[in-house]
């Protein structure tokens, strides 16, 4: 089991494993999602401890042991992630309510599929999808850029951006549901 791993959350950071980053992971995303659900709906801090988990992946290279605990750095990134929803939640709520859009939402087994796209894996399963979702999902899921960021980077709208980030979610989801 990956939760008897005796290293420290240090060493499992510092060694840029995927598996001893799962270790890492399994250690300390329900302590991250009570962080987040203390603070906004059970959905977002699902959201957001995902979110949280795929910047800490992304940035895992980076890492230095400096002698202050792995799980600061993890919280450090969870704050910048919880000040960016919190700025983007207002923009968001209001350009909804202008197009009468609802949130989208992100089931269980979304959450899950976000995981597994930090395995190594990733790449396998981003080659089946048509190269506009690979690149939306990459950049939104993996390097945790905004919609209107990449719709301007893309030169098209922030909704043909979702849609392709959804859609290339979805069939994931299903290549992944195929593969249990």
């Amino acid at each position: 089991m990956r939760g008897d791993d005796a290293r420290t959350d240090e060493d499992l950071l510092a060694s840029r494993d995927t598996e001893a980053f799962a270790v890492f992971y399994d250690r300390h995303a329900r302590t991250l999602l009570g962080y987040f659900a203390r603070r906004v709906d059970p959905q977002s801090a699902a959201d957001l401890t995902a979110e949280t988990f795929a910047s800490a992946i992304a940035a895992q290279h980076r890492y230095e042991p400096t002698g202050a605990p792995a799980l600061a750095w993890l919280f450090t990134i969870a704050a910048r992630r919880l000040a960016d929803f919190q700025r983007r939640g207002v923009v968001e709520q209001r350009m909804r309510r202008a197009v009468a859009m609802g949130t989208p939402r992100l089931s269980s087994e979304d959450v899950a599929m976000i995981r597994v796209l930090a395995d190594d894996a990733a790449s396998t399963l981003l080659a089946i999808l048509p190269s506009d979702q690979r690149e939306a999902v990459a950049a939104h899921v993996l390097e945790d850029r905004g919609y209107a960021e990449l719709a301007d980077e893309l030169h098209t709208t922030e909704a043909a951006v979702r849609q392709r980030v959804s859609r290339g979610l979805a069939t994931l989801r299903r290549r992944i549901g195929g593969m249990s």
